[in-house]
């Protein structure tokens, strides 16, 4: 009996090695917490296209909005740790802590396994025709002229935008008043006309008004200077030393997946960021390749969310 009982473990070893090597053997579903259209929702599909065919397997993408993604990622959560449904998130995905502390069922951390960011968003100060400067050294100086007088806009209080504009007021001993919008069209709409002064954004939401010459970019919230605008200096180069702002785009499971099937994700993952064509895509949307796998975007994940709490409690902020 005690043979039998070591023949047939041996047995169901293999069984599971050898379903792991095969991975994936069925479709895989992509779970993305926002509406088709968007640059989360288009990377995503981008990376299910070259999965699949790196693979050999259909990578179906399902919008499921809501909550501010906090119904995608609840599903994802509470999935099968087998591969076979991800979740395609973005920054975002480390605020929900500090935003929905009393909300989401879920730890944003322990509840999932990081495997690849795969892009980023880079983000950009800019400015309209009610504040026309043209170096960043000229805004910081008539912030501190006028403490608390200019504008910024965002997307929305606890937004991305609004978390990183009050980390560049921090660093620079300045302050603005907030005008929070409900989404990033109207905010660059109203910054175009000059109804609001400022916004620090993601290049891909305001790159096309910065080409036309409607709004003006003064300093680039990245390490290098993009390739999109080499003109516009990074932060560091116009004088504010260590401040950027790059929002990033990647693929989580549930906690406890195999390894061989996290190390075949994370290796689709690095080649769809590494394969030029994907760079030539995404420069496009004002968006670029960036892969952080494994280990390391676990670590940046729990960073994160450590800063958005932190950040979060300093300004009293909590979704409704």
């Amino acid at each position: 009996m005690k043979t039998l009982k070591i023949l047939l473990g041996i047995a169901l070893a293999f069984c599971a090695q050898a379903a792991m090597a095969a991975y994936p053997a069925k479709p895989v579903r992509v779970i993305v917490g926002f509406s088709a259209g968007g640059p989360t929702d288009i990377v995503a599909r981008a990376f299910a296209a070259y999965a699949a065919h790196e693979l050999g397997r259909s990578f179906i993408v399902e919008n499921m909005p809501g909550a501010n993604t906090i119904v995608a990622a609840q599903f994802v959560a509470q999935s099968p740790a087998d591969g076979y449904t991800l979740l395609f998130g973005a920054t975002n995905h480390a605020m929900l802590p500090a935003l929905y502390s009393d909300k989401i069922k879920f730890d944003a951390l322990r509840s999932f396994t990081p495997l690849c960011s795969v892009a980023s968003s880079p983000s950009v100060l800019v400015v309209g025709p009610a504040m026309p400067v043209k170096t960043l050294g000229d805004f910081i100086a008539q912030l501190k002229a006028q403490p608390g007088k200019h504008t910024f806009a965002t997307p929305g209080i606890g937004s991305s935008g609004h978390f990183d504009t009050e980390r560049f007021l921090r660093l620079t001993g300045t302050s603005m008043t907030h005008i929070p919008y409900k989404g990033a069209s109207q905010a660059i709409s109203d910054l175009m006309s000059g109804q609001v002064d400022s916004s620090i954004a993601t290049l891909g939401s305001v790159l096309p008004q910065i080409q036309a010459g409607k709004l003006t970019a003064l300093a680039a919230a990245t390490a290098q200077r993009l390739p999109q605008l080499p003109q516009v200096p990074t932060f560091a180069q116009a004088g504010v030393k260590g401040y950027t702002a790059e929002a990033w785009y990647g693929v989580l499971g549930p906690a406890g997946m195999p390894d061989a099937v996290r190390q075949a994700l994370i290796r689709a993952a690095t080649d769809f960021a590494e394969d030029p064509k994907t760079a030539t895509s995404l420069h496009r949307l004002g968006l670029q390749p960036q892969h952080t796998c494994g280990d390391a975007f676990q670590a940046r994940l729990a960073h994160e969310i450590d800063e958005y709490k932190t950040l979060a409690h300093e300004l009293n902020l909590q979704a409704q």
